[in-house]
């Protein structure tokens, strides 16, 4: 496998501490890592980097063996965000907030590969992310895992108990997801079409306590030269495409022409590059859908019609006839 097709990879911070932690909770790990394709000796490694799509299946199936909904975010609570290294001390010795956020957004890549961080930055100043190389669909830990992150390194690096403006979610509301209400300081918004929190445009002058410009500027030349080492991988145009869909499906515009538009092309171009890939929009949509119908009914928080609206269906026949015709069954019956 060269290079430029490599799955992106990350730190396993996460892992290792949703490893930890069901360690802890007495879970018998090794099944669960094995089922993921990692192994003990990764775990045990911290210079060994983890792909993003083994590190998501790990989270995912901890937090059902945990029964623990918000995983993630309780991870960001119990880590320490020393040990993410270079990319923790660049930030922390910047002059003000708005050099966190853009050093964030810029050197995402050095601890996470699987995701792009942009700086939102005019009326308001904040933090959108996006995948790469891995579906979006599939995840929910890490990135409530990041973005509490985020929110905790300002209010430690400001001293103050800073609160977004906004903070929005791809991923659909469960019940247990008021405590982030609470920590946030904020109603959170689930079903988004992108994931971001967001602050006023005037905390971005609020200065960082343990500032050392002299020191920033050594950090800053070293994590360029590791960033320009780096290469970018933008993923597949299916995993694009995925991500995409998955994002619009809750508001009914996962169309082929919308997809294609965000993604830069046509839609025959699109098209085509799918083709490449032995797919198409069409299957793609479907096993979204299909895939994510079985998810969503597993959560009993869900009512048969949120999960209607969530997959882009009109009406709930309309879901019902599709879940139908993909398991031979009604949703209703399925769920028990």
């Amino acid at each position: 496998m060269n290079r430029g097709t490599q799955l992106p990879r990350a730190l396993g911070i996460m892992t290792r501490l949703a490893f930890a932690h069901a360690r802890d909770a007495g879970i018998a790990t090794a099944p669960l890592l094995e089922a993921c394709g990692l192994s003990r000796r990764q775990i045990d490694d911290p210079k060994v980097r983890l792909r993003v799509r083994d590190q998501v299946d790990f989270l995912n199936r901890v937090a059902v063996e945990v029964k623990d909904d918000l995983l993630g975010f309780h991870l960001s609570q119990e880590c320490e965000p020393r040990a993410v290294g270079l990319y923790y001390y660049v930030l922390a010795t910047s002059e003000n907030l708005w050099e966190v956020f853009r050093r964030a957004a810029r050197y995402t890549s050095l601890v996470n590969e699987g995701v792009i961080q942009n700086l939102v930055d005019g009326r308001v100043i904040g933090i959108r992310t996006s995948y790469t190389g891995v579906s979006r669909v599939s995840d929910r830990h890490q990135v409530e895992f990041w973005t509490a992150t985020m929110l905790r390194l300002v209010r430690d690096f400001t001293g103050s108990r800073v609160k977004p403006q906004r903070v929005c979610f791809a991923h659909p509301f469960k019940e247990s997801a008021r405590e982030l209400n609470n920590y946030f300081g904020c109603e959170v918004e689930f079903g988004a079409p992108a994931d971001e929190v967001i602050f006023a445009s005037n905390v971005g002058d609020l200065p960082v306590v343990h500032a050392d410009p002299y020191l920033n500027r050594v950090l800053l030349a070293i994590c360029e030269e590791a960033y320009e080492s780096r290469a970018v991988n933008r993923g597949s145009i299916r995993t694009r495409v995925e991500n995409e869909i998955a994002s619009l499906l809750p508001h009914g515009k996962a169309r082929v022409s919308v997809v294609a538009s965000q993604l830069g092309m046509s839609q025959r171009t699109l098209a085509r590059h799918l083709a490449e890939e032995e797919t198409s929009f069409t299957e793609m949509l479907t096993d979204i859908r299909r895939d994510l119908a079985s998810r969503y009914l597993k959560d009993e928080s869900l009512s048969i019609s949120q999960i209607a609206w969530l997959l882009g269906f009109q009406d709930l026949g309309s879901f019902s006839h599709a879940y139908k015709r993909w398991f031979g069954t009604a949703p209703r019956e399925s769920r028990g």
